[in-house]
Order: C-alpha cells, then structure tokens, then sequence
C-alpha cells in the first residue's frame, strides 16, 4: 500500500505507527510482518518511543549537532546533512505482527523521520501473512 504523506518542517518525525495499524487492519493479517519503506535518500524511518515528544528534539538535536546544515560537505546541492541522516536511520523497518497488533514496545512507535523538507514524500506499507 503506497501512502502520501505532507511534511511541513525542515526535518520533522512523524508517527505513522496508526498508518500502519489500519493496513494491518485492511489487510486482515492476524499474524506476520509490516514491512515499512521510504524511497526517498534524505528521509528514513526508525522505531523509538513516541509517548515523550522531547525524545524526538533530542533525537534531531543530536542529529543536527554531529551532522549540522552547514558542513565541510561537497555535494553541491547543500544537503548532505539530510542523506547522511537519512542513511543512519534507514529506509525501511519490520515489525512483527500477532494477533492483529503490532508487536512494538509499550513505549515504541515508528516514526517517517524527515530531513530535508517540507516535502511531498512516500511511504510504502507492504504486510506478509503467516
């Protein structure tokens, strides 16, 4: 399932972890796998915990403090900052499915981590059955 999603920051993380529950939910998959991917080289995805907002600034603090806008960098179109961050978290997750959930962490989401926005960007949600 191909999703469209509106980032409307410089580099934002949004929680998709409902995006993909109801595909779960479409899909009718009780137990197997969500497969998430992101074809884009400055955007990624990651898991982590999505019931305290200030994980997600320190995250992107960090980030942006080992990997800042401006750099010694040579590609010429000024963001480098945003594929190396996009490497480092990713383009795509797996999480197991059970029962119908998904099987993440109490504190766990998976967030679409942008770096180079605003954008129009996609995501894609393919679930595999047992």
């Amino acid at each position: 399932m191909k999703y469209n999603i509106k980032t409307t920051k410089a580099q934002e993380f949004i929680d998709i972890t409902n995006l993909i529950r109801e595909t779960v939910r479409e899909d009718q998959v009780k137990n197997g796998i969500a497969v998430v991917f992101i074809p884009h080289t400055t955007a990624g995805v990651t898991i982590n915990e999505n019931a305290d907002p200030d994980v997600v600034y320190d995250i992107l603090s960090s980030l942006n403090k080992l990997f800042p806008e401006i750099g010694d960098y040579r590609h010429f179109e000024g963001n480098s900052h945003a594929h190396i961050k996009a490497s480092l978290m990713g383009a795509s997750c797996t999480v197991i499915i059970k029962d119908g959930e998904l099987k993440l962490g109490t504190w766990q989401g998976v967030y679409f981590c942008e770096f180079d926005g605003p954008r129009n960007r996609e995501i894609y949600i393919k679930v595999i059955k047992d």
